[in-house]
């Protein structure tokens, strides 16, 4: 039996949290969508708070999960250990709250949701994400097996790409916003997307007015983020899935606006 498993790129402040309230169940319906990851991680421009998160899940997602603005808002913490669906780097030291990884159960299937961080550029002290995954997938048996790979670098999300292939049902990345054309299923069976890209305001950068950011790059204070009103997008990938072999046989970009 086929599945289709909906990959949303990062919710980015109050634009992109609107537009995937507008969007996203329609667009379920439409590709008749059977369970949904959405990366939350930017819905507070760095971070994201109870209500985002609720906000997210409400909206249909079935996972969120997040990356390195995990805790931007501190108080997401004690959320993190209550809230099942809500996912945080697995790669994270073990003092950190919350869980990297998660079971659910979809009626007649058991999809698995690894959650994973990039080192390459991100310069801070995560566990290595290639070993982290070993790990994991040794524990808690699953049909299928998705992970949201959120790195900085496009070698590090391919090298994990083929370090998983037919190991694991879909990988994506996140974290650059950007989307890639890259979509595939690779060479064992794994779909794969380098980016998802994101969702939040169209004429941007990354989610971000474009004034603020220009005015950082010229060496200026441009001070807290601030979204740009405006149309927003809705970025990421349709994985289909075959419960036979618990692979990919076919990967779609989407883009709502």
């Amino acid at each position: 039996m086929l599945y289709h498993i909906l990959a949303v790129g990062d919710v980015v402040m109050e634009p992109g949290l609107r537009h995937l309230e507008r969007h996203l169940r329609p667009l379920q319906k439409w590709k008749a969508i059977d369970f949904t990851v959405v990366n939350g991680e930017n819905a507070a421009g760095v971070g994201l708070t109870r209500d985002q998160a609720e906000r997210i899940y409400d909206a249909g997602a079935d996972v969120v999960t997040l990356g390195n603005h995990a805790f931007g808002k501190s108080q997401i913490a004690d959320f993190l250990e209550d809230a099942p669906w809500l996912l945080r780097p697995a790669n994270y030291t073990g003092r950190a709250p919350g869980r990297g990884c998660g079971v659910y159960d979809l009626g007649g299937v058991r999809i698995r949701v690894l959650n994973l961080i990039g080192r390459c550029d991100l310069a801070w002290g995560a566990d290595n994400p290639f070993t982290a995954a070993d790990r994991l997938l040794e524990r808690d048996a699953a049909d299928f097996t998705l992970v949201d790979f959120h790195a900085e670098a496009t070698s590090e999300k391919l090298a994990m790409g083929y370090y998983l292939d037919g190991r694991v049902s879909a990988l994506w990345g996140t974290h650059t916003h950007v989307p890639t054309a890259d979509e595939r299923v690779c060479p064992r069976g794994t779909g794969y997307i380098t980016d998802l890209g994101m969702t939040g305001s169209i004429e941007s950068v990354l989610g971000i007015d474009p004034r603020q950011s220009v005015e950082g790059f010229l060496g200026g204070l441009p001070g807290r983020y601030r979204a740009p009103e405006g149309p927003a997008k809705l970025q990421g990938a349709i994985f289909t899935l075959d419960s036979a072999t618990g692979l990919c046989t076919a990967v779609e970009r989407i883009d709502v606006r």
